[in-house]
């Protein structure tokens, strides 16, 4: 056991904290020694530990009581933080290479590119007004809610927005380059675009994307999109995702 000096020192959290973790019911002690000092054991390290990790994810004090009190598996809750650190530290290092630009441009007095100024730093306000002018058209045409009332989760955010800009700019790059649409550098693409949207909770079949891909054609809004980066991206998008579906069932 070890009294709140020792878990002081081991942690780098004050003794001060420590006491308010206490009365807060956050973190209680192990025990109480004979002369009254408070007493820590691994059990009540490995809670501190787990505190931290969410206070460095930004979350109040209450409701990391809330998620703790509830005795989740110890490992389940460490993978979960891990992957949350894991995003954040993307972002940071996003900002930080913005943040690097920032300082090269004006030291050497030219003004930066206004698309790469505010690279990581998006916030939730700045994506709801980014996608508003969409939002309200698939409202108004399909009476579909594409953001919903919940807040955005704009790590997650981020990532898919980098990911789909990537995606959309090598396919047009194919298009430019004059790849045919059942190349197998583009079903590349197509496979890498699917399986990054799986990992991140959009699960498509290749067919599905197929589908996808002939809606944003046909629909106006959408197909002007595409056009607008590439002229005649949405028909080679198109094509591209019929070969690969086709492909895959071919597979099968």
């Amino acid at each position: 056991m070890y009294t709140v000096k020792e878990v002081s020192e081991i942690s780098k959290v004050t003794v001060k904290t420590l006491h308010h973790y206490h009365k807060l019911g956050l973190l209680i002690p192990g025990g109480i020694s004979e002369s009254g000092y408070r007493l820590y054991g691994t059990p009540e390290l490995e809670r501190l530990q787990q505190i931290l990790f969410y206070k460095e994810l930004d979350f109040p004090l209450a409701a990391i009581k809330q998620l703790l009190d509830g005795e989740p598996d110890r490992l389940e809750v460490l993978q979960e933080q891990r992957t949350q650190l894991v995003a954040k530290a993307q972002r940071l290092n996003e900002v930080v290479r913005t943040l690097d630009i920032s300082m090269i441009s004006a030291m050497k007095g030219e003004a930066m590119n206004p698309k790469d100024m505010f690279s990581g730093l998006a916030g939730e306000e700045e994506w709801r007004e980014a996608l508003a002018q969409q939002e309200q058209y698939l409202k108004d045409t399909y009476n579909y809610d594409m953001l919903g009332s919940e807040p955005i989760e704009v790590e997650e955010m981020n990532a898919q927005a980098k990911e789909a800009a990537h995606f959309m700019s090598s396919m047009a790059e194919s298009l430019r380059g004059k790849v045919r649409h059942d190349d197998s550098r583009v079903t590349g693409l197509i496979r890498n675009h699917l399986e990054f949207m799986s990992q991140h909770g959009h699960s498509f079949s290749p067919a599905d994307f197929a589908e996808q891909t002939r809606f944003f054609m046909q629909d106006d809004f959408h197909r002007e999109m595409l056009e607008s980066q590439q002229t005649g991206l949405a028909y080679y998008l198109v094509a591209a995702a019929s070969a690969y579906a086709d492909g895959e069932q071919a597979i099968l």
